[in-house]
C-alpha cells in the first residue's frame, strides 16, 4: 500500500493581518516576516495517511510530496519525523507565489505523482490556508483519470478499495471507492501527531529527493491556465456617521428609527 501525501507550504495564517501587503501592481498578496508553516490543512491528511500506515505495518509506506519556492527543509523534516517514510520536494522558480493558478498546479503535481511511480492512493487537505480555493484534489483527480472523495475522513482500506466518511450539509454518509483515487480530507480529522527531538534527528536520514521542473517534465511556459486573475485590492476605508436615537419608549424609538430609514431609503 502505498500513500502519496501532498503538503503545501503556506504563511501561518495565524499572524496579523497587517503583516500582510496587498501589491495591486503585481496582483498577489506579500507576507512581510511571517514565517512559513504546514498547511495546517494538509497536516489533517498527513495524519489519516499516518493512521493508516500504522493499521497496515510494514505493508504502507508513505510518500510526502511539495511543490514550491524556497521550501523550508525544517518543515519538511516535520513531515518525516511524524512518520512519513519518503520526501520528494519540487522546488523551482516557476513555482513561486502567482507563477501558476490551481489547475496549472494540479498538472505539475500529476507530473510529479507519475514520475514517483505506482501508488495507491494520494492524500491531500480540504484547502489551503492561504488560497481556500479547496480545487487540488478534484483537479488532480481530473488530470489522472482516477475518482474523487471530498470532505472525507475516517479512511479505512478494505477489500482492496478505501471507505470513507463524508461531512455533508444535513447528514454523513460512508462511502465505498475503487483505488487508485484522490482523498481530500476533511478539517474534522485528528490533527499531526508531534514528532520527537529522536525521531526529528532520524528524519534525515530518510529518503529525500528534491526535483525540478524540468525533472518532472513539466513547462511552465507552455502550461494549460484556466485562472486570469485581473485585480486584487484591499477593501478602502469607509466613512460612517452614527446617528442616535433617543426616545421615552421602545415603541416610541421603533417608529422613530422606521422614519429615519424610510428618510435614508433603506425601508
Amino acid at each position: 500500500m502505498h500513500i502519496i501525501v501532498c503538503v503545501k507550504q503556506v504563511p501561518d495564517p495565524e499572524s496579523s493581518p497587517a503583516r500582510f501587503v496587498v501589491d495591486e501592481q503585481a496582483r498577489r498578496v506579500e507576507p512581510r516576516g511571517v514565517p512559513p508553516v504546514l498547511n495546517p490543512f494538509d497536516e489533517n491528511a498527513l495524519e489519516a495517511a499516518l493512521r493508516m500506515k500504522d493499521v497496515h505495518g510494514d505493508g504502507a509506506a508513505v510518500t510526502i510530496l511539495t511543490l514550491g519556492h524556497k521550501l523550508s527543509t525544517n518543515l519538511m523534516l516535520k513531515t518525516l519525523g511524524a512518520g512519513g517514510d519518503r520526501l520528494v520536494r519540487i522546488e523551482d522558480d516557476a513555482f513561486a507565489q502567482g507563477q501558476l493558478d490551481v489547475y496549472a498546479t494540479c498538472l505539475a503535481i500529476a507530473a510529479a505523482v507519475r514520475k514517483i511511480g505506482p501508488y495507491d492512493l494520494i492524500l491531500v487537505g480540504e484547502q489551503a490556508a492561504d488560497s481556500n480555493d479547496r480545487q487540488a484534489g478534484v483537479g488532480m483527480a481530473h488530470v489522472l483519470g482516477i475518482p474523487v472523495v471530498t470532505m472525507a475522513s475516517n479512511l479505512e482500506l478494505r477489500d482492496g478499495a478505501l471507505w470513507a466518511d463524508r461531512r455533508l450539509a444535513n447528514r454523513r454518509e460512508r462511502v465505498k471507492c475503487p483505488l487508485p483515487a484522490v482523498v481530500a480530507v476533511s478539517s474534522d480529522g485528528a490533527g499531526l501527531r508531534y514528532p520527537s527531538l529522536v525521531q526529528l534527528k532520524a528524519a534525515r536520514s530518510k529518503p529525500a529527493q528534491i526535483w525540478n521542473a524540468q525533472d518532472i517534465g513539466f513547462d511552465a511556459q507552455s502550461s494549460d491556465r484556466r485562472l486570469a486573475l485581473r485585480r486584487i485590492y484591499a477593501p478602502r476605508p469607509q466613512q460612517r456617521d452614527c446617528v442616535m436615537i433617543g426616545a421615552e419608549s421602545g415603541e416610541q424609538a421603533g417608529r422613530m428609527l422606521a422614519a429615519k430609514l424610510r428618510e435614508d431609503g433603506v425601508l
